[in-house]
């Protein structure tokens, strides 16, 4: 059974760096986008940014765009989002999911893990 477990969430000041994971198993992802996601109170989730597995495309949103960087360790199954340069407009539970290239359906999601961005 394939899973995404997502790590690293917390409490970070305005303008601070945080750095979260998705560690997945259960399956060979190669041949998968892996995107992150974010849902804040009261609103629609989101999209932020997407990576191609094979090959290492990658895209984001234009509110993460230049502060945000998408990237992935092979060896350890896992992609990571390391944000920069935080803003309280951040602060979201924030996903990982999975989907084959050429679809546009994620069929695997993370359980969330929450990033809060205050003084």
């Amino acid at each position: 059974q394939a899973q995404l477990v997502e790590s690293g969430g917390g409490l970070v000041q305005p303008g601070e760096s945080l750095r979260i994971s998705c560690t997945a198993s259960g399956r060979a992802f190669s041949g998968y986008v892996m995107g992150w996601f974010r849902q804040a109170p009261g609103k629609e989730r989101e999209f932020v940014s997407r990576i191609v597995w094979t090959g290492g495309s990658t895209s984001y949103a234009d509110s993460v765009k230049g502060r945000f960087t998408i990237s992935r360790d092979n060896a350890k199954n896992t992609v990571y989002l390391q944000m920069n340069s935080l803003k309280p407009e951040d602060t979201a539970v924030y996903y990982c999911a999975a989907r084959r290239t050429g679809t546009f359906n994620y069929e695997y999601w993370g359980q969330g893990t929450q990033v809060t961005v205050s003084s």
